[in-house]
């Protein structure tokens, strides 16, 4: 009996080794640089919010558009690549950068100490900041007057980090806390419809919006949450990819090619 049980925790450790020595080899490849593995496929997908106009959104037709978009196509086109652009849940973006099922995260995506934990991080290639967006007729007109008012947000979003830094603002707000929303379309409908008082977003976003409906029923405070800026999200190993996509957005620069893809989504912004 002794014998039969001595066997059986052989066995067990046996087992427990492999599959402790599989995880390991798993976890080695997962940390190399897909690079490689990329050219082979000839392949990149990009992950994006796809209601972030003009940054990545869809058309009266459905097709994916926007700043981001036509520069991510020529960036990789240059490089011999094809772009599948894959919307995703924002919320959960660098968790699927970082479990492979995108392989960046490229839509309007600020550079923010947090997210540096997370992932890498190319040059920055467009400033932005978070503003303060209300109705024309609201009493709004500074942070202070946000106290007791219903301020939105879109949920996990740079805009978010930034009104978090001012807690002192924050605590004022209708609930001591923001009203979150899984898109900023639905906070600036929300604010259209009264159901909140002013939303805190990206200047390129709110300001592209309302440039589509009618300026004179928004009003822009001039008080903001902060200057940022934006880059591409890399998984911390894909040093190659980093390396390509910073040296192409350089000569694209340089040649007029991001200017002509500028104007054509900013003019007159």
């Amino acid at each position: 009996m002794k014998k039969k049980n001595y066997f059986i925790m052989l066995l067990v450790i046996l087992v427990f080794s492999i599959v402790s020595l599989t995880g390991c080899s798993k976890e080695a490849v997962s940390n190399e640089d897909s690079f490689e593995e990329l050219e082979e496929k000839g392949e990149i997908i990009m992950g994006l919010d796809d209601t972030f106009a003009p940054m990545g959104f869809r058309d009266d037709k459905g097709e994916l558009v926007g700043f981001d978009v036509d520069l991510a196509k020529e960036v990789f086109k240059r490089a011999g690549f094809e772009v599948k652009l894959q919307p995703i849940d924002w919320t959960m973006k660098e968790t699927e950068l970082n479990s492979g099922n995108i392989d960046v995260i490229w839509n309007g995506y600020s550079i923010t100490e947090e997210r540096k934990e997370k992932v890498a991080f190319t040059k920055p290639y467009l400033e932005n900041k978070q503003i303060i967006l209300t109705l024309s007729d609201s009493s709004i007109n500074s942070k202070a007057d946000l106290e007791n008012k219903k301020v939105a947000v879109q949920s996990e979003s740079s805009a978010l980090e930034a009104i978090n830094k001012e807690p002192e603002i924050v605590e004022t707000f209708d609930g001591g806390e923001p009203v979150l929303f899984d898109t900023n379309h639905e906070a600036i409908m929300d604010l259209e419809a009264g159901r909140v008082n002013a939303v805190v977003g990206d200047e390129v976003l709110i300001r592209y919006y309302i440039k589509q409906k009618n300026p004179e029923d928004y009003k822009i405070l001039e008080e903001d949450f902060g200057e940022e800026e934006y880059g591409i999200g890399l998984r911390k190993e894909d040093k190659k990819l980093l390396e390509l996509i910073n040296k192409t957005l350089d000569e694209m620069r340089e040649d007029g090619s991001y200017d002509e893809i500028y104007g054509k989504w900013f003019e007159g912004k």
